[in-house]
């Protein structure tokens, strides 16, 4: 009558059923093991009841019915969503609103639609243009900018219906794509440039995007534009007679704006550039240039050349505006020739004098060019080959449009007044004064009478030193059509295929040949036209605006090394040749550079290296200059022979100040001419020392050399004796001294100044010490044989020597200079004692080499003489 068990079958139920009370058969029904929703929702299973009476074998009880028992497992909201990628990517198109972007997903584990479903979506990023729904699609608010941002990086949460959000943000990406402008790709607004890289591609990986509109042809302007540089471009900076040398221009150039020195002051008044060269007129100002610079008669020959920018004239009403103006000095006004702008006409007047038959003859020339008003350098030649005058700009050669005739001047005595900048009213007016004045920049005015110049020189006087390049023409690819202008600061480029015309403009490149550029920044523009098919233009490509930076080259050191003081007999100077000046001068220049170690435990001891190199380049003008009271031409001159200068691109003027040698030539060149350079004196009596001073210079005056001073003695015949022995004493030991350095350097020489002071100084101690050695000459005597008894004859005399000059040099020195000496002169007197102390055979092979120089050649050959003197003294 009683319930003992509950029985459930199936298989692995994880349920187990307990009798609570047998008599009235309750029971309970629970877990064996923890229950996972996850892994089952529900289970179904029969359970029956067994009452008592089962046997000892668990048999005869009895079972009540199959009942059906149905579980459902409730959800607990333990796992949190979690997204199905780690990262969403989408691109978009700037300037427009999408619906949906993308759409992100999240997935939950947990087993009831409550916990497992995705209830929200939420935009954990803040102040991002983006919004997103219930079903994680993403949408942006406003329209994106290519310009304003590239990319946005926004994190997106999720959310189920319990609220539980996601452990891990998910991150989406969005780029912004431009919306498709036609235009160059892959470019660089800065280039940089370094001196002596020679020529490098401007944009070697640009291409042209012409998002697949269908082309036909391309053409490209690129254009370098320095026009405010110097003289239009990166030309040299030398002189215009240099210049004109190197270009093998006919010489008779007669510079009409040369920079303002003594003998060329009408410039003096003009405002300058910063580099001596341009001349700019404001309307106000006219240099009257003096009466014999110019020829007063031009023949039907001659060639003006100028440099000049200009602009539109001012005023309503524009006025003839000078820039060279021959006219009459007094009297009258008459214009016998000019060159003129008037109306952005380039006008070359020309009237002949009366002289031949009275007829009508061309007298005006005309030329209409934009450039004569565009602001920007350009180099004019007008070539006179009367009644032909042909004008060269830039290099090209351009006709007259309009030719005028006129009568001939009549003839008279009146002076003429040649100006520049303004044209001289000598006559019609109170008081005579200057109009027409030009407004503008003038540079390198020249008139070459009785010449005119060749096409090939006039396009070497303009060349530019910087411009645009083609790496490898043969490559340019097939159908390309280039041109470039003379300055070759403007290529033009045509094609039909856009792959060639990208490779051809990846090939442009910027070069400059100078060694010394000017730095600072060129502007570099790129503008393009596209034809279409059958359309005019229908692709606007914008133009590309860069620059090239050019920086400043390492300065050179000139330095000028040599003998800085010498003492020589009177009569060297009086003979046909004079004395050799500067023997052994040396001109180096010396660049120095920062270099990076390449060693890392170095780099920690010092940042950079210093490096020193010795670098060449071209001088421009040597001058040897006269210190103190200028030459007495009646007594005294400084010669050259004109044949040095054969071969060389120099020339020399001289004066009673120096000596000046000018061109542009390499500095082995102004060595070997300077060497060449011997002062005269024929009235040495009036003078007993010169002083001189040598300064050289490159890219007129840019970089100038130390200032090399050198003194020169005249040595009077009452002392010429003595003062022989003293001047071959203090030539010695810095002979000596240049041979024993083993680079042949003559850094050491050039310190070992002997004042003039220090040199009567050692006359008169000579003097006393001859008078004592006159008093004890039996004792010497006596010392003397018996050292000639020790050694060979021939050894004698050379001891004999080292004993006087221990005599002459030692002493007085010791004596007089010690107290208030420099380091460098006790430094000699050193090298002096050591060179005192040397065996007669170094003695013997010093005197032999000293045989070789020049200088030394009148001291040796009296060398003889003076051993038998001092014998007969001793």
């Amino acid at each position: 009558g009683e319930i003992c068990a509950f029985k459930i079958h199936g298989q692995e139920m994880p349920f187990e059923a307990v009798v609570l009370n047998k008599t009235s058969g309750e029971g309970r029904l629970r877990a064996k093991s923890p229950i996972d929703c996850e892994l089952q929702k529900e289970y179904t299973f029969i359970i029956q009841a067994y009452d008592c009476g089962s046997g000892p074998g668990g048999t005869n009880w009895k079972k009540s019915h199959k009942a059906v028992v149905h579980i459902q497992v409730k959800d607990v909201n333990e796992f949190s969503p979690a997204f199905k990628e780690s990262v969403y990517k989408a691109t978009v198109t700037e300037g427009k609103i999408y619906d949906s972007i993308l759409q992100v997903e999240a997935v939950d584990e947990d087993c009831s639609p409550q916990y497992s479903q995705i209830c929200n979506y939420e935009i954990v990023t803040t102040d991002v243009p983006f919004a997103i729904d219930r079903n994680g699609n993403i949408r942006n608010t406003e329209k994106l900018s290519y310009d304003k941002q590239h990319q946005y990086e926004i994190m997106v949460t999720a959310f189920d219906c319990g609220q539980k959000h996601a452990t891990e943000d998910v991150l989406v990406r969005v780029n912004v794509k431009p919306v498709c402008k036609p235009g160059w790709q892959d470019w660089n607004k800065r280039i940089e440039y370094r001196p002596g890289s020679g020529s490098i591609p401007l944009f070697p990986s640009i291409h042209l995007e012409t998002c697949d509109g269908p082309v036909s042809s391309i053409h490209i302007t690129t254009e370098l534009q320095t026009n405010y540089i110097g003289k239009g471009c990166d030309r040299e900076t030398y002189s215009e007679k240099s210049l004109q040398k190197l270009c093998g221009a006919s010489s008779g150039a007669i510079d009409l704006l040369p920079s303002p020195t003594t003998t060329t002051n009408w410039t003096a008044g003009l405002l300058m550039d910063s580099n001596d060269i341009i001349f700019k007129f404001d309307g106000k100002q006219g240099a009257k240039i003096p009466d014999g610079i110019v020829p007063k008669n031009l023949t039907d020959q001659f060639t003006i050349t100028l440099w000049m920018k200009h602009g539109p004239s001012p005023g309503l009403r524009a006025e003839k505006e000078t820039i060279l103006c021959n006219s009459d000095k007094t009297e009258m006004n008459r214009h016998h020739y000019a060159l003129y702008v008037h109306n952005c006409r380039l006008v070359f007047l020309l009237r002949k004098d009366f002289d031949q038959a009275d007829t009508f003859r061309p007298a005006e020339f005309h030329w209409k060019l934009d450039q004569i008003c565009d602001k920007e350098w350009h180099y004019y030649v007008v070539n006179v080959e009367f009644p032909v005058v042909t004008l060269y700009m830039d290099g090209t050669t351009y006709e007259p449009y309009l030719v005028t005739n006129d009568w001939p001047i009549h003839p008279s005595h009146i002076a003429m007044q040649l100006t520049v900048g303004a044209c001289w009213q000598g006559g019609e007016v109170t008081k005579p004064r200057f109009a027409q004045y030009f407004h503008g920049s003038l540079a390198s005015l020249t008139i070459r009478p009785g010449k005119i110049e060749s096409q090939k020189v006039i396009s070497c006087l303009q060349a530019c030193k910087e411009g645009l390049d083609i790496n490898s023409l043969e490559s340019l690819g097939q159908g390309i059509k280039y041109h470039f202008n003379p300055s070759q600061s403007v290529l033009v480029m045509e094609g039909d295929d856009i792959e060639n015309i990208n490779q051809a403009l990846q090939k442009v490149s910027y070069i400059n040949s100078r060694q010394f550029p000017t730095a600072g920044v060129r502007r570099l523009k790129v503008s393009s036209k596209v034809q279409c098919f059958g359309e005019d233009v229908c692709i606007s490509i914008p133009d590309i605006d860069a620059y090239v930076m050019v920086f400043q080259a390492n300065e050179p050191k000139i330095t000028i090394t040599g003998m800085d003081h010498f003492a020589r007999p009177a009569a060297q100077f009086e003979s046909e040749r004079g004395v050799i000046l500067l023997p052994d001068i040396r001109i180096v220049s010396t660049v120095t550079k920062m270099e990076h170690p390449m060693d890392l435990r170095e780099y920690d001891r010092a940042n950079k290296q210093v490096v020193v190199e010795e670098m060449l380049h071209n001088l421009d003008f040597c001058d040897v200059l006269v210190i103190g009271a200028e030459l007495d031409p009646a007594q005294e001159c400084l010669e050259l022979d004109p044949r040095e200068l054969q071969g060389k691109h120099l020339d020399a003027t001289n004066s009673t100040a120096g000596y000046s040698i000018y061109g542009v030539d390499s500095m082995f060149s102004y060595e070997q001419v300077l060497r060449q350079l011997h002062y005269r004196n024929w009235g040495t009596s009036a003078t007993s020392d010169r002083k001189f001073r040598v300064k050289c210079s490159e890219l007129n005056g840019r970089y100038t050399s130390n200032e090399f001073n050198l003194e020169v003695n005249i040595l009077h015949s009452s002392n010429s004796n003595f003062m022989d022995h003293v001047n071959h004493m203090i030539v010695q030991p810095q002979f000596l001294q240049s041979v024993q350095d083993p680079e042949g350097s003559v850094s050491a020489v050039h310190n070992s100044v002997v004042p003039s002071v220090t040199t009567i100084v050692i006359i008169i101690c000579v003097s006393i010490l001859v008078f004592v050695i006159t008093l004890g000459v039996y004792r010497i005597r006596t010392a003397h044989q018996h050292s000639s008894a020790e050694h060979e004859g021939a050894k004698e005399n050379e001891m004999d020597w080292d004993d006087s000059a221990l005599t002459i040099t030692v002493n007085p020195m010791e004596k007089y200079e010690k107290p208030h000496q420099t380091e460098e002169e006790s430094e000699e007197e050193d090298i002096d004692d050591e060179e005192e102390d040397t065996t007669s055979a170094e003695s013997d092979d010093s005197e032999e080499e000293e045989e070789e120089e020049e200088e030394e050649e009148v001291i040796v050959q009296k060398g003889d003489k003076q051993n038998a003197t001092r014998q007969e003294q001793l």
